[in-house]
């Protein structure tokens, strides 16, 4: 089965689901149903989204779980907090910063250019 459309293919106006119909007995329900903010989701960030759930939020059992580190679980959820309400997370500390350059998430280019704002 695909996964739900929020945008048109064409234009990337918003589109509306209009009719539902149950696999088991055929029923069909038509309407206006607003899309939920999920939809604007890709695949990745759902299995994340899960992830986290799963670990009951703990950053670290995400880190163990994908393999990935701090600084990246951090990123993942600001970019979903972002997908889903439109509201920036907080910036980056440094030690966040210092982080992801040790693992290879952030050059020391982009680092200063973070740590500079940071002032």
């Amino acid at each position: 089965m695909k996964r739900n459309l929020s945008k048109c293919p064409v234009c990337e106006g918003e589109l509306i689901i209009t009719r539902y119909e149950c696999s088991n007995c055929s029923t069909k329900i038509e309407g206006s149903f607003q899309q939920t903010g999920f939809s604007e989701l890709s695949d990745e960030q759902i299995e994340f989204i899960k992830v986290f759930l799963v670990s009951h939020g703990s950053i670290k059992e995400v880190e163990r779980r994908l393999g990935i580190s701090y600084p990246t679980v951090k990123n993942r959820l600001s970019e979903i907090v972002k997908a889903l309400t439109g509201a920036e997370l907080e910036k980056p500390q440094s030690y966040d910063v210092l982080e992801m350059i040790e693992q290879g998430d952030l050059s020391v280019e982009d680092a200063l250019k973070i740590l500079d704002k940071e002032k």
